[in-house]
């Protein structure tokens, strides 16, 4: 039987409104008329610092006044989830999917976003990760959060998705409650790893880890469309 097909696309260091403007395109003709493939992997790294809130909000206008003072975006968005932060040394995976040729539900695909990321953890030497219920959505390593998620479906089709830390400056999530979880904090792969772990690094490992739990092959493209 085959496998569903979802095409990758590689968007390098880039501003997260390009990320964003991508994912827009791919929503709307997946929304419009479902093609051959089952959609999208977007990956990128964030050129620059930017705080995002989902569903529930998460910053006041203060929050938002004082971020932007320090030079970061403040971006609100429609998926799941309170306030995080995405940057530089981050990888940014936005899955734009049909979940039917998947045959998955969006708790299911949650779900796996979670295994790709716990996957990744071990393929690096760092078999302690795991996810939890929610509210603690994401993938851990003892009270800290290695990986944050945070997603949308409308008509079947999912968009956001996870932002795992590879060498990202945690110092910028001491400016908000990550999450809205009080008395949790955040780490990355450098620090877990004691080592400089970069996104190109992470990438080729994240993938395979992709194909293997959402049974799927991936198709590259040169450019994004």
């Amino acid at each position: 039987m085959l496998q569903p097909a979802v095409r990758l696309v590689w968007l390098s260091q880039v501003p997260y409104a390009e990320l964003l403007a991508l994912q827009q395109r791919w929503l709307l003709r997946l929304q419009a008329e479902p093609g051959p493939e089952a959609g999208a992997l977007l990956l990128c790294e964030p050129a620059g610092p930017v705080y995002t809130t989902g569903l529930r909000g998460g910053l006041t206008s203060e929050d938002t006044a004082r971020l932007r003072a320090l030079g970061a975006e403040v971006r609100p968005l429609g998926r799941g989830g309170l306030a995080t932060f995405h940057g530089p040394g981050q990888l940014l995976c936005h899955p734009v999917l049909d979940l039917r040729p998947l045959g998955l539900r969006l708790r299911a695909h949650v779900a796996a976003l979670e295994a790709c990321a716990v996957r990744l953890c071990e393929l690096l030497g760092l078999p302690g990760a795991r996810a939890r219920p929610p509210p603690y959505t994401g993938v851990w390593l003892g009270e800290r959060k290695i990986c944050a998620i945070g997603v949308r479906c409308g008509r079947h089709v999912t968009s956001h998705g996870l932002a795992l830390n590879c060498s990202t400056d945690l110092t910028w999530f001491e400016h908000i409650v990550p999450c809205g979880l009080v008395g949790t904090g955040v780490t990355s792969l450098s620090e877990e790893l004691q080592r400089h772990v970069t996104v190109d690094e992470v990438i080729p490992r994240f993938l395979e880890a992709f194909k293997e739990t959402y049974k799927c092959t991936l198709t590259s493209e040169d450019s994004p469309s």
